[in-house]
């Protein structure tokens, strides 16, 4: 294909927007830090959160006294929005082990104790092979099934395009519509993997009106489906170019007639997702705009709207640590970094005998991550990540007792006022990131007749300090013996919470009040 006239040809027909090439994006990239997003997810039925003087005529819980007091868990406590993430796919394709079966290779990856979420990541071609329906690979309905059966939610991706894969990303009934283009440059390494030997240059005109409209084809069939289904936690935005992460790295440029007109595209696009996936969280990656096509805009939309954050690996640039460190603290961050076996060969031990993957772990929690991926680099099974596991628990186990958020109530206090019995809350988060989301409160009878409910501001708790919220109780409540319930709502979704303490709570996550703290009496 001759470039040049086929862009002339392009704008001249409409299919191109013809504006300035190099324009400068709308929203550049900027520090995160105090910055105004205009957006705080809404806060329904606020509960009161202070301040609590006790006494004198202002006191709002009159002679109060610290009733119940809980302790931090020991336990790996598994939530939304949060934990360990085992990939059923990835680049390379559905996983495979010489001698097993699929459901067996995904089985055994899947009940890994310390993992609490799946991740599968297919491509395009291998959901959809006719315009109209979705086709799903078996591997996929495999992962849902074992899903289902050990409890664990999946996130996923669709790859438009993806260099690791030997064809093309679009399905075959889009291939003889969609030109591609190809791009300056050359990605050099070993001939023998996939990427190399591939031609990844040529990358397909995304702003095509076949192209427009069988996304969002796409987008409406799986948002039809999985759209706030109970069995998915998160989908990633699908972006520009390899893998979805919204770069053609090292390739030159992009395959529009300008920038300006990538970003509108790319802008369109993330648009036409939002209004889709209106209850399921989009994930964007924080990837810097290597190929100008508008990355900055579509973080800006996704913050802006109440979505979530991924990056794709910690040791990166400086601008990627900058937005994870900085996000808003109702924004969920992803971190996707490849870890290595436990092969002494690939351990990476440094002279002061940590090893590669513990340096991932400490990294990630150094930016407050709600998820890390448990994923080996394109050399998936159980058996690798066990052989690195066996040999370390330690960092892994830590980990997992602190990744995301772990809330519970530290300490409560009892009053009364105006004849009615009412508690405050002092809500402490033990993990590493806030709450990604509203936390709401519940303290209700075992038959539910006596029932209060409201949620504390967005994000809190967050990893330091107490958070104090009011519940007033209907007149003669006695609170021994009641439950203290806690969810966390995103785009409308409520999801339940397991208080993550030592004291026992029940099997559904809920902690039974009693008085359980006693002040040493003084000598007499």
């Amino acid at each position: 294909m001759n470039r040049r006239n086929f862009f002339k040809s392009a704008t001249a027909t409409g299919l191109a927007l013809g504006l300035a090439k190099n324009a400068a994006a709308t929203i550049p990239e900027h520090n995160w830090e105090k910055y105004d997003w205009g957006y705080t997810p809404p806060v329904p039925e606020r509960l009161y959160q202070g301040p609590f003087p006790q006494y004198g005529p202002a006191a709002v819980i009159p002679d109060s006294d610290v009733w119940m007091v809980t302790t931090p868990s020991r336990e790996v406590v598994s939530n939304y929005g949060m934990g360990f993430i085992v990939y059923g796919s990835d680049d390379t394709g559905p996983l495979k082990v010489p001698g097993e079966s699929q459901e067996k290779t995904l089985e055994d990856l899947i009940k890994l104790p310390f993992v609490q979420k799946i991740y599968l990541r297919p491509n395009w071609r291998e959901v959809q092979k006719q315009p109209g329906r979705l086709d799903f690979a078996e591997w996929w309905n495999i992962a849902f099934d074992l899903a289902r059966r050990y409890d664990k939610k999946i996130g996923f991706r669709v790859q438009l395009e993806n260099p690791d894969w030997p064809e093309p990303g679009m399905p075959d009934f889009l291939l003889g519509k969609v030109p591609y283009v190809k791009l300056k440059g050359e990605w050099k390494g070993n001939p023998s993997e996939m990427r190399y030997k591939k031609d990844n240059s040529r990358v397909p005109r995304y702003d095509h009106p076949a192209y427009q409209a069988a996304f969002r084809e796409l987008n409406e069939l799986l948002a039809a489906e999985y759209n706030g289904h109970p069995q998915v936690e998160f989908v990633d935005t699908m972006m520009y170019g390899f893998w979805g992460e919204g770069h053609t790295w090292p390739f030159e440029g992009n395959p529009f007639p300008s920038d300006m007109v990538a970003e509108q595209t790319w802008t369109k696009m993330f648009e036409l997702q939002l209004e889709q996936w209106t209850k399921t969280p989009l994930v964007t990656n924080t990837q810097p705009d290597f190929s100008n096509v508008g990355n900055a805009e579509l973080l800006e939309r996704t913050i802006r709207s109440g979505n979530w954050l991924r990056t794709d690996t910690i040791f990166i640039e400086n601008t990627q640590i900058e937005a994870l460190s900085n996000r808003p603290p109702w924004t969920a961050a992803i971190c996707e970094v490849g870890f290595t076996t436990g092969d002494p060969k690939e351990l990476r031990v440094d002279e002061d005998g940590i090893t590669y993957n513990e340096q991932i772990l400490s990294h990630v929690a150094d930016v407050g991550a709600n998820y890390l991926s448990a994923w080996c680099w394109h050399k998936q099974n159980a058996a690798n990540i066990r052989s690195y596991y066996d040999k370390y628990p330690g960092p892994i186990d830590a980990m997992a007792r602190r990744m995301g958020y772990r809330v519970r109530p530290s300490f409560i206090w009892k009053f009364e006022r105006d004849g009615a019995p009412g508690l405050v809350v002092g809500l402490v988060n033990d993990g590493i990131a806030a709450v990604p989301g509203v936390l709401r409160l519940t303290v209700e009878s075992e038959d539910k007749k006596i029932h209060v409910s409201g949620c504390v501001d967005a994000g809190d708790p967050k990893p330091t300090g107490v958070r104090q919220a009011m519940l007033i109780l209907p007149p003669g409540t006695q609170c021994d013996g009641l439950r203290l319930k806690a969810e966390i709502e995103v785009k409308g979704m409520r999801h339940p919470v397991r208080w993550a303490c030592r004291q026992k709570v029940n099997a559904d996550g809920t902690l039974s009040l009693r008085h359980n703290y006693r002040p040493e009496q003084p000598p007499v």
